[in-house]
């Protein structure tokens, strides 16, 4: 299953102490989320006899329905794959535990009793608990099953997860134990609680399960107390979160009536991989930690379900109603690290070339802000359009009609006299339209505004961006190289959302037409001469592939370093049909392929702003051999 594990959250509708009614709606959960394909439920603190019973705790009837209740849901779940975590009182020699019972094809698992018990403000648990930290108890026997694990530091295994449990108040402490489980290996944590509502606490509890599961690098699965618990003084509104590393995976309604379920999956190869390469989680790995000494259960659990969980097609895309703030602090980014280069040097002056193309008309307008920023003229930005043999009309008018607007300098080098002089001193062909023909004109353009920058006193500005590094889509100390890559973090698919929100909200208005156009413009480097009818002749995504694809694979290979198998059933799920396995196999080859055989330019690529997770810079993020061989990436996507 590629590391997804579909976990569930129940809130089952309660009666206080009807431990007959409580386990048969448990039961009808159970069965549902069996059939939903999750491999674990967790239900809320107590649910067996509802949370609110208070005194009623001291009845040694309710205690012996609720062992009973459990025995029921142990006998139910011999024919269930799911692994079930139900709260109960449960009576361990003279004294009373609040516990989670985790239960699996008719056997307990493990018995985990809460730590902290609130005993403030409504809460009054020590007038009839005791806290797992005032037993030496270790193993429990209960219906003829001998040494149950029980206690706090219990970690279930199987061969595709591990998960701990914790119950309510011990989340909200300074040093929950869910921190030193996950740091001891468990990826999932289940939360048995039981939180009543008040104004304010829902925002904190939820950004506290965020806060807890980014802190851990972990699945936290949430469930709290809802309908049926007494009303007397407090209300319980019933919570089931689903969090991932600090994203909220899945929510329920509050306030529900009916009892309810929510399911997510968790990539717990994505946590292994956060956590792999966290020097900061693995520092936690003291002797604090070792002297706790956690236990280890093995159960057999074959996963099998069908895959649900949204994946984008778009990874690096920002949501709607994040796409303003995310572009903003982006462009800034690339704005101050600009200008703190600028600031550095002591120069004033920018060159860069101008193509009429998405990547350099965001670098334009990255120095036009920088210039802003910094109080200087914009005419010492040098805009230089160098028309060659492939340039068109479209591209040729929006470079010059942006500087102009821009109010930067604006200087035209034709590179076509220069190209056919060198394509004569080599005694090439230039009817032969080969890479020869093409780097020709991607170095000349180079050359130009290196000597330009000379010239001037100035620094060349580049306009490459994240997948051109990627896939080497780039000329070697041609348009490969700069003096500052302002582009460099930010993948294709994102730049033109970066445009835009530059449009609309950084720069004159008067620049409106001509960026809307550029957004429109086919990606190309316009190296082959134009068709007829004036169009531009060499698309790129044809010859790479669908920069949608790549950027998806990008994503996927860096940030977690998943396997190429695993990125094409992602890709098959968050393109829905869009590219067949066919299509997205080979481009997932050409990826592997390139991204490998293309490393040394990464190698000595230039300086530029880091703006996201992923960065290609050979002294930052990614380190690696340009000797590598990509023979097992391919081999895993044939």
């Amino acid at each position: 299953m590629f590391g997804f594990v579909k976990v569930a959250a129940a809130i089952p509708e309660v009666k206080i102490a009807d431990c007959e009614h409580n386990i048969a709606r448990i039961e009808q959960l159970m069965c549902e989320a069996d059939e939903a394909g999750a491999s674990v439920v967790v239900f809320p603190e107590l649910c067996i006899t509802g949370y609110t019973c208070a005194d009623l705790f001291q009845s040694q009837l309710l205690l012996t329905q609720a062992l009973d209740a459990l025995n029921d849901a142990l006998c139910y779940s011999r024919n269930l794959n799911i692994i079930t975590i139900i709260g109960l009182p449960l009576r361990i020699g003279n004294q009373l535990f609040n516990c989670a019972a985790v239960i699996h094809r008719g056997k307990i698992l493990a018995v985990v009793p809460k730590k902290h018990l609130p005993n403030y403000n409504e809460f009054y648990e020590m007038r009839w608990f005791s806290s797992a930290s005032d037993t030496q108890q270790t193993e429990i026997s209960l219906f003829g099953q001998h040494n149950i694990p029980f206690g706090q530091h219990i970690i279930v295994e199987t061969a595709e997860y591990s998960f701990a449990v914790e119950l309510c108040e011990d989340l909200w402490t300074p040093l929950p134990p869910s921190s030193f489980l996950s740091i001891a290996g468990a990826q999932l944590i289940f939360n048995l609680s039981a939180s009543n509502e008040l104004i304010g606490k829902h925002k904190y509890l939820t950004e506290l399960i965020c806060q807890q599961s980014a802190r851990t690098l972990s699945g936290y699965i949430y469930s709290s107390a809802g309908f049926g618990e007494s009303s007397t003084d407090v209300v319980y509104a019933g919570n089931a979160i689903i969090a991932e590393n600090g994203t909220i995976l899945s929510a329920n309604q509050r306030f529900s009536t009916e009892q309810q379920i929510v399911y997510a999956e968790i990539d717990t190869e994505r946590l292994i991989s956060d956590r792999q390469r966290n020097s900061t989680f693995k520092k936690g790995l003291t002797a604090e930690v070792y002297s706790i000494q956690p236990r280890h259960v093995n159960v057999e659990q074959p996963v099998e379900f069908t895959p649900e969980r949204y994946i984008s097609p778009t990874p690096f895309i920002p949501t709607e109603t994040q796409m303003q703030e995310t572009c903003e602090e982006i462009f800034n980014i690339q704005v101050s690290g600009l200008a703190t280069r600028i600031h550095h040097t002591g120069l004033k002056t920018m060159v860069l070339g101008i193509s009429g193309g998405l990547d350099s008309t965001l670098a334009l307008l990255v120095c036009a802000k920088t210039c802003d920023k910094l109080g200087i003229d914009r005419k010492n930005i040098i805009g230089v359009t160098m028309p060659g043999f492939g340039t068109t009309n479209r591209t040729y008018t929006n470079a010059v009609e942006m500087i102009q607007k821009l109010g930067a300098t604006l200087l035209e080098v034709s590179i076509k006299e220069a190209c056919l002089q060198h394509f004569k001193d080599l005694n090439h062909d230039p009817s032969v339209h080969d890479v020869t023909y093409e780097n020709t004109q991607a170095r000349e353009r180079t050359q130009i505004l290196m000597d330009l920058a000379n010239k001037h006193g100035g620094l060349v500005i580049g306009t490459g961006d994240l997948s051109e590094l990627a896939l080497g889509w780039a000329t070697y100390n041609g348009d490969h190289m700069s003096m500052y890559a302002v582009n460099s973090g930010i993948p294709k698919t994102l730049i033109h959302y970066l445009v835009s929100y530059v449009s609309n909200y950084e720069i004159e208005s008067s620049l409106r037409i001509n960026l809307e156009d550029v957004i429109a413009t086919p990606v190309s480097p316009e190296l082959l001469p134009a068709q007829k009818d004036g169009t531009i002749a060499q698309i790129t995504e044809d010859l790479v592939g669908p920069y949608e694809l790549h950027d998806f694979f990008l994503y996927y290979t860096l940030r977690f370093g998943f396997s190429p198998s695993k990125i094409r059933h992602l890709a098959l799920r968050a393109f829905n049909e869009k590219y067949s396995v066919e299509t997205i196999s080979h481009w997932l080859t050409t990826f592997c392929r390139r991204f490998f055989n293309q490393q040394f330019k990464r190698s000595c690529m230039p300086d530029g702003p880091k703006v996201g997770s992923i960065c290609l810079s050979p002294r930052g993020d990614w380190r690696m051999p340009s000797d590598a061989s990509s023979r097992a990436w391919i081999n895993d996507i044939v």
